[in-house]
């Protein structure tokens, strides 16, 4: 009877390397995002916004069609608080099924923690929203940043950094990045976001949540790993 061959355990990275691996996620997740979104709050708030804003909402509405407003509002619900918060916690729930208490913690602290900010952040700025005679839905609140845009992004950025470790690190990080740019583009076809106040939602998740793992992996290694527990210490 042949005895079936244990898989070689995980490379494991250098202290050195693990180092600059965090300082990259710091640089190109946190700091350089971050300057990005104080730069597109000034240029919004002390110049009056941009001219590619009403210029690809122009857009939009001149490719509207039945079939891609029912696609549109039906990401809206998806997307929106009717839904996205059950989908989290269905989510962080088989995680912490799994074992997996650090990565479900890190999910729901990094979707929540992105609504919450992006609600102080509409106090903060009160911009309006865009022309609602040329938007297909009517909706309450300011404009910048999206909260559609802010949540979605900061599900995608979470989940496709819990699997990235796993088997289904690219798949899912390829579906989260396209979940994201979906809902982000249907607020401009809906007409209820400009542009830009997509962009600064989707930065400013990326600044959050990158920010969080790295926090919390200070204090929860196991964050690190894969959820089934295959830690390469990258």
């Amino acid at each position: 009877m042949r005895l079936p061959t244990r898989r070689p355990p995980p490379p494991v990275l250098s202290a050195p390397a693990r180092r600059w691996n965090a300082v990259a996620l710091l640089l190109l997740g946190v700091l350089l995002p971050l300057l990005a979104v104080a730069d597109l709050t000034e240029d919004i708030f002390r110049k009056g916004g941009f001219a590619w804003d009403q210029t690809l909402l122009a857009w939009y509405r001149a490719h509207r069609t039945p079939e891609l407003t029912r696609l549109a509002e039906a990401l809206a619900v998806i997307g929106g608080v009717q839904v996205l918060p059950w989908v989290t916690l269905a989510v962080a729930a088989g995680l912490y099924r799994a074992r997996a208490r650090a990565h479900a913690l890190f999910l729901v602290l990094a979707v929540g923690g992105a609504t919450l900010l992006n609600v102080a952040t509409k106090l903060i700025f009160h911009r309006p929203r865009p022309d609602v005679l040329e938007a297909v839905l009517r909706e309450p609140g300011f404009s910048f940043p999206s909260g559609h845009a802010m949540a979605n992004a900061a599900f995608g950025i979470a989940v496709t950094l819990v699997f990235w470790r796993s088997r289904a690190g690219w798949p899912v990080a390829v579906l989260g990045a396209l979940w994201a740019v979906l809902v982000g583009v249907s607020r401009n076809y809906l007409g209820v976001h400009y542009p830009s106040d997509v962009l600064a939602g989707a930065l400013s998740s990326l600044v959050w949540v990158a920010g969080l793992y790295l926090l919390m992996g200070r204090f929860r290694p196991s964050l690190r790993s894969s959820p089934a527990g295959e830690r390469d210490n990258r």
